[in-house]
């Protein structure tokens, strides 16, 4: 699904970070060893058909990789 992030992510919180990432090891395959986060905040996107909606992100944040698969978890409108 495609979307777009409108604005800045708001109440950003960190929910695991180090061995507590399920997905540690594919992380560190594909991006490279670093410190992991798996981090969720709100923020607004605009979806593919054009509707604006506020929604849960999740994502995994590396340092000095930036934020890495980015996925709604759900909608709060």
């Amino acid at each position: 699904m495609y979307f777009e992030i409108i604005g800045n992510i708001l109440w950003i919180e960190t929910i695991a970070s180090g061995h507590k990432i399920r997905e540690l090891r594919r992380l560190n395959r594909i991006y490279g060893k670093t410190v992991w986060r798996k981090r969720k905040g709100v923020a607004k996107i605009r979806l593919a058909d054009g509707a604006v909606k506020l929604a849960e992100l999740h994502w995994h944040e590396g340092h000095g990789k930036g934020k890495k698969e980015i996925k709604i978890k759900k909608y709060l409108e």
